[in-house]
C-alpha cells in the first residue's frame, strides 16, 4: 500500500498568506516600487512561518522581511517586520498596522 493513499497520512500543515493580507503587502510594495525603493520580493510558506521578502536588488539580503507567525497571536502578535540586520521593528496582530513602519519610510523617500 502507498504511503500516500492511506487515509491516516497528512502533510505537514504551511503557514501561508491569506489573498487579502497579500492584497495589503502587494499595496504597499507597489507604492515602494514607484518611488524606487523596492525592485524584487520573495515569498516563502513554510511550518512555522510565512515570510515576504523584500530586495533592492535581487543578488542581495533582504531589506525587510514581513512574516507571519500565527503561534505568536495570543503573545506578540502575529506579524512582525524585520531589518536587514534581524531587529524587529513593528510587531502585532494587525497587519496594516505593523506595515506603517515601513509606510513612513516611504514619506521620506518621497520628500
Amino acid at each position: 500500500m502507498n504511503v500516500h493513499s492511506s487515509p491516516t497520512f497528512q502533510a505537514p500543515p504551511q503557514v501561508a498568506f491569506h489573498r487579502t493580507e497579500l492584497g495589503v503587502i502587494l499595496g504597499l510594495y507597489g507604492r515602494m516600487v514607484a518611488a524606487g525603493e523596492w525592485r524584487d520580493y520573495g515569498i516563502s510558506s513554510l511550518r512555522d512561518v510565512a515570510v515576504f521578502s523584500v530586495f533592492r536588488r535581487t543578488a542581495e539580503n533582504p531589506l525587510y522581511r514581513i512574516e507571519k507567525r500565527p503561534k505568536l497571536r495570543m503573545r506578540q502578535g502575529q506579524y512582525a517586520v524585520i531589518g536587514m540586520d534581524g531587529q524587529i521593528l513593528k510587531r502585532g496582530n494587525e497587519l496594516r498596522q505593523v506595515l506603517r513602519v515601513l509606510e513612513r519610510k516611504l514619506i521620506r523617500a518621497v520628500k
